[in-house]
């Protein structure tokens, strides 16, 4: 299975850990605990042009957060 995992620095100026929490949660990413955040696990195997739609998606729904991202994707 492949997986997606995301690391997120945040901003003091920004939004906050909920609100993050909350829109990552709503894109079906889980919490991980550990070097990563959150994790996306797909239901397939997907191309790479697929992995950077679905990762432009979630950059926008994170624009104005003031957040740093980190994405890793493995099979």
């Amino acid at each position: 299975m492949m997986k997606t995992y995301v690391e997120i620095y945040h901003n003091v100026e920004g939004a906050t850990v909920s609100e993050i929490f909350d829109i990552m949660n709503k894109l079906g990413f889980e919490p991980a605990l550990g070097e990563h955040e959150f994790v996306y696990k797909w239901d397939k195997n997907v191309t790479l042009p697929e992995v950077i739609h679905f990762l432009d998606t979630v950059v926008k729904k994170l624009k104005g957060t003031r957040s740093l991202l980190k994405f890793t994707t493995i099979h």
